[in-house]
């Protein structure tokens, strides 16, 4: 039906026949003359239309925008000025001989250059998709995917793909459940990952495996969440945590250079879970933002401020500074806007120090703390922090996890709000988490990756003796403040899975009961093995410069985890509702 798409046109067919389709992105009528612009997923070329042939000029007067049409007709040159240097085509049109229409449109609910709220959008992706933003950004998406399977093939990975009506067991989310309706009663969990499956492969001798795997979790959204999203699973057997992250790198490399056209330096940085929270306030840290956060404990332990020297010699808090560079010209109003964020955090206040004159201890610093702080600490605290003139310290003091929590936000959001924040990519690894956390609300421990990761021990008892000192081999890749995802090495031992279970509060019929399956595998042999998981859709968020994953998804669901365009999830009727044995619960009923 087309013998070049409409990028394509250009000086070399110019006075021959060719033949193009796409939608009608345009039209005009310049005196007499109708001039369409005609668009397919390629690109677009101009059509021109003379009232010489009166039946042709009728069809085109009848062309609306939206319109799918195929054109006939011979290229020449555009006239002198009238180039359109931003397109492919945009020094030739093609003189029409013949226009076929192929498909009517109503009028579209709204226009590409338009400002739409994400609702329509959504309600009205089909038409939103056909957009040059969404179409480059599906396009992308599909090259980063042939980038991903070609770099793994040829490296010899398999890619085996793993259910998706499984077991539930407990990952961390909420399950979507599917009932049965053979097995009545009973329900299958579609997967948050293929972690177990995965391992499982490795235990069968496959060695080297990835997926493009879809994944759901029912959790509360935001920007970087869906309820269903894509991930990029890898497992290795007979490998270590240097192979994996040199693994991974050398893909990042050839992403960005062959989708952006930007060189990645190698090796990409390192630093450890407590470092991390100790100089950014997060596991997930903008190296981007030219400044940091100091733990200035050891400087202020026998300062008479009790405020500062009581949590700086307590086991689990600490005192830090986090100084602002003058180039954030910061307002008493925007003090006041920070001591706000600081509170809600859980605050007290914000203490801070502005540097009018570093050199003049005395007179050069205004603060409502200074009163309670000694010269010679004073000093020390500029001299740690490199203050300098026109600077301003905030600082926060008490439990290790607030203090994190409170400059971190304020050190991001300092950052933006004065763009502070380079015009870079900045990727760094983060390694070494603790194994477990005590929940707050529960008051167990849980593990920061998942039960399957492999800790560090000395001998095996201290998992269940010492769990809250033990750290893992665990690995989370970052950039620009954006977690991509993170990796470790298994456990491949019986023994010490039972004991993480254990930790986690799991006597052995609930590990039968739930991971019965999974331990009887590892019995047969299970060697050293250990991965890594993307949210390749976070990845094409970035690489894209997008504002949410719903951007690079063709067809995303909602914030309430709905979608506009199909209204799912909806109603069944009751006769699939007795098919799955399920029954209707009343909203005013108190059972």
């Amino acid at each position: 039906m087309r013998t070049y798409y409409c990028n394509q046109i250009n000086e070399s067919q110019i006075d021959k026949d060719v033949q193009v389709c796409g939608w009608v992105n345009k039209i005009r009528d310049h005196g007499g003359v109708i001039f369409i612009d005609l668009r397919d997923i390629k690109g677009l070329v101009q059509i021109v239309v003379n009232p010489d042939d009166k039946n042709l000029f009728k069809i085109a007067e009848s062309v609306r925008s939206e319109f799918i049409i195929s054109v006939t007709g011979k290229p020449r040159l555009r006239p002198s000025g009238s180039e359109n240097i931003k397109i492919d085509s945009g020094k030739v049109e093609i003189v029409t001989s013949k226009i076929d229409l192929l498909s009517k449109a109503d009028t579209p609910p709204f226009q590409f250059v338009d400002e739409v709220n994400e609702d329509n959008r959504l309600k009205y992706r089909v038409h939103d998709l056909k957009s040059n933003k969404m179409q480059n950004n599906l396009i992308i998406r599909s090259d980063v995917v042939k980038i991903i399977r070609n770099y793994l093939s040829e490296l010899d990975f398999l890619e085996i793909e793993t259910p998706i009506l499984t077991k539930a067991t407990p990952e961390g989310a909420r399950d979507y459940l599917v009932p049965s309706r053979v097995n009545q009663g009973q329900f299958y969990a579609l997967p948050q990952s293929p972690q177990l499956f995965k391992q499982m492969l490795m235990m069968s001798g496959y060695e080297k495996y990835y997926q493009i795997a879809k994944c759901f979790r029912d959790e509360d959204l935001r920007a970087d969440r869906q309820p269903e999203f894509t991930q990029l699973d890898i497992e290795m057997s007979f490998t270590d945590q240097e192979n994996i992250m040199a693994l991974i790198e050398k893909l990042f490399v050839k992403i960005f250079k062959d989708i952006l056209k930007v060189n990645i330096d190698l090796p990409i940085k390192k630093i450890t879970y407590s470092e991390s929270m100790d100089r950014f306030g997060s596991d997930r840290p903008d190296m981007r933002i030219p400044f940091e956060i100091k733990n200035i404990s050891s400087l202020v332990t026998d300062c008479e401020f009790k405020v500062f020297s009581k949590p700086a010699a307590e086991n689990g808090q600490k005192v830090s500074a986090l100084c602002v560079p003058s180039d954030a010209k910061l307002s008493r109003k925007d003090i006041d806007t920070y001591t706000d964020i600081a509170i809600s955090k859980g605050s007290q206040g914000l203490a801070y120090i502005k540097c009018n004159d570093v050199n003049d201890i005395e007179n050069g610093l205004q603060s409502p703390i200074v009163k309670f702080l000694d010269g010679q600490t004073i000093e020390k605290i500029l001299k740690d922090l490199g203050a300098s003139n026109g600077d301003i310290i905030f600082f926060s003091a008490g439990l290790d996890s607030l203090v994190n929590s409170i400059l971190g936000t304020l050190r991001c959001k300092i950052a933006e709000d004065k763009n502070l924040v380079n015009d870079e990519w900045k990727f760094v690894w983060v390694t070494d988490f603790p194994m477990f956390e005590n929940d707050l609300e529960t008051k167990k421990w849980k593990c920061l990756h998942h039960p399957f990761t492999m800790p560090i021990f000395n001998k095996i008892e201290d998992i269940i003796e010492m769990p809250e000192s033990l750290l893992s081999n665990s690995y989370d890749l970052v950039l620009n403040g954006t977690e991509l995802g993170g990796g470790s090495l298994r456990v491949n031992n019986i023994d010490v899975q039972n004991l993480i279970f254990n930790v986690l509060g799991l006597d052995n019929k609930e590990i039968e009961s739930q991971f019965g399956f999974f331990i009887d595998s590892m019995k047969y042999g299970c060697p050293p093995h250990g991965g890594i998981a993307f949210g390749l859709d976070r990845i094409l968020m970035l690489l894209t410069k997008s504002k949410s994953i719903r951007e690079v998804i063709a067809f995303p669901k909602t914030q309430t985890a709905s979608c506009s365009l199909t209204g799912a999830p909806a109603n069944i009727n009751k006769e699939q509702m007795n098919d799955l044995g399920l029954k209707f619960k009343h909203k005013d009923s108190k059972k």
